[in-house]
């Protein structure tokens, strides 16, 4: 079952018929992963690889990405003195799957395995930008920003966010880049709007392209 889910969201009826299992069982399976945060529904409540998933291949220190990122991350928090996150799409959500956070005083704490909607923050719109334009519009539905966001995120290689996810915070993100320059996560910076400032991207823009372009370049490597 999560062979089938690899290749992207699908509903029960899509499992059974990739599985081959009775809709029960497969029903089944589906709940008891769910369970387990090894399978997690999205928006239109079909099946996609869950968040334990990245907390395993942590601890298994079988994902390169992650391996090359978490060093980077301590390194950009100690920077930027503000709690650093790498975040992958998973269908309609963003997931956690890597942070190094701010040891002390006020901070944006989210935690390994936590999945965020696309429709708010610096990090949903760079997962968000370079996509297709079919997806990338369909994404937009609902979201806090828009079409011209994406176009300026695009022109200048990094996004910033005030107060699109949480009232108070801030955030800026830059894409990270696998094979053939596709974006394949997004380094995150984010703290309250009182240190981060309503600009955000002109205090910690620089770093943060240099953290992501230095995990991309490192995943080029590997």
């Amino acid at each position: 079952m999560l062979n089938a889910l690899e290749a992207g969201p699908a509903s029960l009826a899509q499992l059974v018929q990739t599985t081959g299992l009775a809709r029960p069982t497969a029903h089944r399976l589906a709940v008891a992963l769910e369970h387990h945060r090894l399978v997690h529904r999205d928006t239109q409540g079909r099946f996609i690889l869950g968040p334990r998933l990245a907390e395993l291949a942590v601890a298994a220190g079988e994902d390169r990405l992650l391996a090359i990122a978490q060093p980077i991350l301590a390194q950009l928090r100690d920077h930027t003195g503000e709690s650093a996150s790498l975040f992958r799409r998973q269908g309609d959500v963003r997931v956690c799957v890597a942070a190094a956070e701010r040891t002390s005083g006020l901070r944006d704490t989210i935690p390994v395995g936590a999945a965020l909607p696309m429709t708010a923050g610096s990090a949903a719109q760079i997962l968000l930008a370079w996509e297709e334009p079919d997806r990338m519009h369909r994404g937009l539905r609902g979201a806090k920003f828009e079409a011209t966001t994406l176009a300026s995120v695009r022109r200048r290689g990094w996004a910033q966010s005030v107060g699109e996810r949480e009232q108070g915070v801030g955030s800026v993100s830059a894409p990270v880049r696998g094979a053939g320059g596709r974006v394949i996560a997004a380094v995150s910076v984010s703290g309250p709007l009182e240190r981060l400032t309503r600009s955000p991207g002109r205090l910690h823009a620089a770093p943060i392209v240099a953290a992501a372009e230095k995990i991309s370049e490192g995943m080029r490597r590997s």
